[in-house]
């Protein structure tokens, strides 16, 4: 089984990369399972209905979201749609599901997605505690149990790894759009990469505008951040599983400039 996660898509050139790379790159590695973190796929902030077809429409299996969730009033039409979830320590109260279980070659397979607490402005339950519960509720019904930690704080995240270790399948970082290179198999058999990075404009300061971002940091006064253009990049990681044990037994990163 291999299962593809893919970076933060960030606006228009983040979605135009996905559909042009998306079919190669499943062929090529013979991908299983695709996952696509959405969240910021209108403009930098939030997810309209028709980029969420669009993301599907190429193969994706389920998307992701993170702190831009309810950005875009939109998304409250299609939230309860089963190819999406949102961070599962948001209220209960909030539309929509933190996680979901999904059937692909004989196996199935719970995506469960969480959001980070360390400075986040996100109000949001404890991410380790509502993570225990859940796998403590669906080990015994899953083969496979994937985390995309929506996460600000390498530290968090790292700390979140440790302490699912051996019991999540794979745990993977999104949220601060820059791949990281410490893809690695835990020693309990966890896959775990800090970040998997950012699809969206290249020639940019996290997916947003150099010279909007870079006025702000020269003068500390408010300046409109916008999406940056031009060319794009694709920043992924493949993850193989072992169909007779279900563990993770490689992770590869993709960078596509």
């Amino acid at each position: 089984m291999k299962i593809l996660a893919v970076g933060d898509i960030v606006g228009k050139t983040g979605v135009q990369m996905l559909k042009y790379k998306l079919p190669k790159i499943m062929k090529d590695d013979d991908i299983d399972f695709v996952i696509v973190n959405g969240e910021n796929a209108a403009d930098g902030m939030g997810l309209t209905e028709k980029l969420y077809k669009e993301i599907l429409s190429v193969g994706t299996d389920v998307v992701t979201m993170g702190n831009h969730t309810w950005a875009k009033k939109d998304i409250f039409s299609f939230i309860d749609d089963d190819k999406i979830i949102r961070p599962a320590n948001y209220s209960n109260n909030n539309p929509g599901k933190g996680y979901r279980i999904y059937n692909c070659k004989n196996k199935k397979i719970a995506v469960i997605n969480l959001i980070g607490r360390v400075t986040m402005t996100v109000l949001s339950e404890n991410p380790f505690l509502e993570a225990k519960k859940i796998i403590e509720q669906i080990k015994n019904d899953v083969d496979i149990i994937v985390i995309d930690f929506h996460a600000e704080a390498t530290a968090e995240k790292i700390a979140l790894a440790y302490y699912l270790e051996g019991e999540a399948t794979i745990i993977f970082g999104t949220h601060t759009h820059v791949q990281t290179a410490d893809e690695q198999i835990l020693d309990n058999g966890t896959a775990y990469i800090t970040d998997i990075g950012m699809t969206g404009p290249k020639r940019s300061v996290i997916g947003m505008d150099a010279k909007a971002s870079i006025k702000r940091f020269e003068t500390s006064l408010p300046e409109k951040y916008r999406i940056a253009e031009g060319e794009g990049i694709l920043n992924a990681c493949v993850f193989e599983v072992d169909d007779t044990t279900n563990e993770a037994v490689s992770i590869e990163r993709i960078c596509i400039k």
